[in-house]
């Protein structure tokens, strides 16, 4: 895979009930809860890289490393967006960002693989029937 540095790539989403810390079990609160936001920014690379890859290849989250700064009521929009800031062979690096109406509320880096579908799902799948000891 080869994107550029500094290309972007953002998505953007009404917070619902659903999507709150007291819905999703990360808190008691109402407002957007920390997993959901990290849904969000992993979602603005996964698409990003999408548009890169050959048929057959996906990308697969690894690695995050996230900062939740602010709280959003429910009912508010949030954008996240990715921007890749290195991509190495298979491995693509991201700053990711996430805003509401007011400003920054989350921030942090991300990193993706690409994989071949087939062959990870069928890992995937072995992994059901082994027995950790």
């Amino acid at each position: 895979m080869n994107i550029e540095n500094g290309t972007r790539h953002e998505v953007i989403i009404t917070v619902t009930d659903n999507l709150t810390a007291a819905s999703m079990g990360s808190g008691s609160l109402p407002v957007f809860a920390t997993p959901a936001m990290v849904a969000l920014m992993e979602q603005a690379a996964s698409e990003l890289c999408d548009k890169y890859t050959e048929e057959g290849i996906s990308t697969v989250g690894t690695a995050l490393n996230i900062s939740h700064l602010a709280a959003t009521a429910s009912g508010a929009q949030v954008k996240a967006v990715a921007t890749v800031t290195s991509c190495d062979g298979r491995k693509v690096t991201f700053d990711v960002e996430a805003y509401d109406n007011a400003g920054l509320i989350g921030k942090g880096t991300h990193e993706r693989f690409s994989i071949k579908a087939d062959k990870f799902m069928m890992k995937a799948e072995e992994r059901k029937n082994i027995k950790a000891e």
